[in-house]
């Protein structure tokens, strides 16, 4: 399993903008979480995460995602999800979590 993680913009926006490619699972999540601690450490910012190349996500993945929401919500920040393919949008939507997130797409 692998996943690619990439930062779209530059430090000086009002937003990160984090491109998240392959699977977003159990052998992934730790690097994920990490890479968005280590964002959120720069700055607090909304998140727009691009999800239009994630290929697969388990509940390890969405666990990370609440686990960051909780971390910016302190500063009333919040996390976008942007053009999840279907399977992955099915996923927030059979949780429930397509209400809590922003969905853009």
């Amino acid at each position: 399993m692998s996943i690619d993680i990439n930062l779209k913009n530059d430090i000086d926006t009002d937003f990160w903008e984090v491109s998240v490619a392959g699977e977003l699972d159990v052998s992934t999540a730790d690097e994920f979480k990490e890479y968005l601690h280590k964002l959120i450490d720069k700055g607090i910012r909304n998140i727009i995460l691009d999800l239009e190349s994630l290929d697969y996500i388990d509940s390890t993945g969405l666990g990370v995602i609440i686990g960051i929401l909780k971390r910016i919500k302190v500063e009333n920040k919040e996390i976008y999800i942007k053009s999840p393919r279907d399977n992955v949008k099915k996923i927030f939507s059979i949780t429930g979590l397509d209400k809590i997130f922003k969905m853009e797409g």
